[in-house]
């Protein structure tokens, strides 16, 4: 299989090495420049991972949320290399860097595992479990899917030398008002890392579901997509026992669905917050900074046509990882069991042609 896309857009039709079918796309949409490898099952949610010794080394961390799926780790060529599968209906994964495990800094990812109602902790790079068996979420809830995992965020919070790394979890429903659970995780001596509830918030209109979630770290800020409803903003610090809703935006530019959200950083606080606009295979662009004088006023930037279909999630890094993508590059899930990776500069000049109009 080859590790590149093969592209022939004429009209509506995009055909790639990893596709078995032609793929219908706008006429103008965003051609990627990596599509990965098929999972066998569904693809839903990426991560991606820094390797900041050696980038060409950095991965990308995708679910396959069927009976049986798993993590997938592609490299940046797209191609899977390691996996652990035989998971019950994973969804969404997140990764956070340094967390201290048995006095060693480690990376992990992090995953929901619906059908379990547990979170499953992994070590990064070699994806090995560091939870025991996974830790139980949702737990004392009682309703239809009120534990069952989907959405998931991690919150990096350093304090001087001391990191502490929280779990943002969404389920399949839940009430409003403490929709999303926030865990601290924790070293539990052994190798393995433990995790216990520190906040319950987030509004939840009842219309769809909670499924996307995203974290900005260094802004503070977390993001989700209250689906058919709108992106919903709060604080992302359960210090600050400030569970107000700052931001609900995005409410009527979606076709149908908001659902991935991708998060990248120009600055400390500047960049952009890219949202998945499900049914219409676009993505949503707003500005992470807010406009002068009111950082939680997120009004549409551009609209940006993509070769991915009917997408879930989506991850976005601003980081030199050598001459195929030296700004960094959007992965979003696409149906056909795959990622499509977009070098950022092929986002950037539609974003900025949108603006100039």
């Amino acid at each position: 299989m080859k590790k590149y896309f093969l592209a022939v857009l004429s009209g509506l039709f995009l055909i790639t090495a990893c596709s078995d079918k032609l793929a219908p796309v706008a006429k103008n949409a965003v051609i990627p420049t990596i599509i990965t490898e098929k999972t066998p099952n569904d693809t839903d949610d990426p991560a991606i991972w820094i390797d900041h010794q050696n980038p060409s080394n950095s991965l990308i961390i995708g679910t396959d949320k069927e009976m049986g799926g798993g993590l997938y780790a592609y490299n940046l060529d797209g191609k899977i290399v390691r996996k652990f599968i035989d998971m019950k209906r994973p969804n969404n994964v997140d990764i956070a860097y340094g967390m201290l495990i048995n006095g060693k800094k480690t990376d992990i990812a992090v995953a929901t595992e619906r059908k379990t109602q547990k979170i499953r902790i992994f070590s990064l790079p070699d994806l090995l479990p560091v939870d025991n068996g996974g830790i139980d979420i949702f737990t004392g809830e009682t309703g239809e899917d009120e534990r069952d995992g989907m959405g998931i965020a991690l919150y990096t919070k350093k304090d001087g030398t001391t990191t502490t790394i929280y779990a943002i979890v969404g389920r399949k429903t839940g009430p409003s008002g403490s929709y999303l659970w926030q865990y601290k995780l924790e070293d539990a001596g052994n190798g393995n890392v433990t995790a216990k509830v520190v906040r319950k918030f987030g509004t939840y209109s009842g219309k769809k579901e909670i499924e996307a979630i995203a974290v900005d770290d260094e802004a503070g800020f977390v993001y989700y997509s209250d689906e058919t409803a709108g992106v919903r903003k709060y604080y992302a610090d359960p210090e600050r026992n400030d569970d107000t809703e700052l931001a609900f935006f995005a409410r009527k530019d979606a076709k149908r669905d908001h659902e991935g959200i991708a998060l990248y950083k120009t600055g400390e606080k500047e960049g952009y917050i890219l949202v998945s606009n499900q049914q219409k295979n676009t993505f949503l662009v707003y500005a992470r900074e807010g406009t002068d004088g009111n950082i939680h006023q997120h009004e549409l930037l551009a609209e940006i046509p993509v070769s991915t279909i009917e997408c879930d999630g989506a991850d976005a890094v601003n980081f030199n990882f050598g001459p195929r993508f030296p700004k960094g590059f959007l992965v979003a899930m696409s149906n056909g069991m795959v990622f499509h990776l977009y070098e950022w500069s092929t986002i950037q000049q539609r974003i900025d042609e949108q603006i100039k109009k």
